[in-house]
């Protein structure tokens, strides 16, 4: 291939003589490269961002009478049919006693008595009597089906809960210990625990038939590590336990019961 400056064009354009094809792929590919550079320049000059005046829709809330409506006509958890919730209390003379619920497939059953006061167990679908079945099984309540109507059966909530004070809470043990006259010496026998020539702790064993020992809350073995929120680092503290050890007194200690620390207060009633 010879390639000439053409004279028309006053040497400009090459000539491409010999492959024209050839030729013609090398004028292509230089428009294209062309164009190329023009759209990186273009791209790089113009701003990022929306074309023309963009605006951000209006939010559009819903009334909260459909609000109501839609959610009513539908249930998004189980998707097998509309939402039908029984709001009706049934007037039937049954008692549920309890509740056993399967969150995963959404069924479960239910501990029912009638008027005979026999309590029994029915699944979801069971019949509990005639022309009524257990429909559904929810966290306080179930729901029955009684001809085709939806109605709620609800436990009995009556009874109050139980209320522990706080003088109940923050010990694991607290006992009562009738001394009847007797001291520390004649209940239990301290032994002090030594380690690496150090006393870390106080060994108690039970004496005689062990009933005040075991009144204490204590065990056989017991180690006593800490007094009234004192740890135990010597062998004056088996005598200074000794002498508070008396009626009228209560103790707060601590006790190595196996691998774990065990709180115990111990009161040793009126003196």
């Amino acid at each position: 291939m010879v390639t000439q400056l053409s004279e028309e064009t006053g040497g400009l354009l090459p000539v491409f003589r010999g492959n024209r094809p050839y030729g013609l792929a090398i004028v292509l590919l230089a428009l294209l490269l062309f164009v190329q550079l023009i759209r990186l320049i273009w791209l790089a000059v113009t701003p990022i961002g929306p074309v023309g005046g963009w605006q951000a829709s209006e939010v559009r809330v819903i009334p909260p009478q459909s609000r109501l409506a839609l959610f009513r006509s539908f249930d998004p958890f189980y998707r097998t049919g509309p939402a039908n919730d029984a709001n009706v209390v049934t007037s039937l003379q049954l008692t549920l006693f309890g509740i056993r619920m399967n969150e995963g497939s959404g069924l479960g059953s239910a501990i029912l008595a009638g008027t005979d006061g026999v309590q029994d167990s029915y699944a979801v679908g069971d019949e509990i009597m005639s022309s009524v079945t257990l429909a559904a099984v929810k966290f306080d309540h179930v729901v029955i089906d009684r001809n085709g109507t939806r109605e709620s059966l609800y436990l009995d909530q009556s009874i109050p809960a139980q209320t522990i004070s706080a003088d109940e809470i923050g010990t694991s043990e607290i006992d009562t210990l009738a001394t009847a006259g007797l001291s520390a010496a004649d209940a239990m026998a301290f032994n002090p625990r030594m380690e690496d020539g150090r006393v870390t702790g106080i060994v108690v064993n039970p004496k005689g038939d062990g009933a005040l020992f075991s009144a204490a809350g204590l065990h056989d073995g017991d180690i006593i590590v800490a007094v009234n929120g004192q740890p135990v680092t010597s062998a004056t503290d088996i005598s200074s336990l000794q002498r508070q050890i008396a009626p009228g007194t209560n103790l707060s200690i601590e006790v190595e019961r196996g691998a774990e620390v065990v709180p115990i207060v111990v009161n040793l009633g009126s003196p």
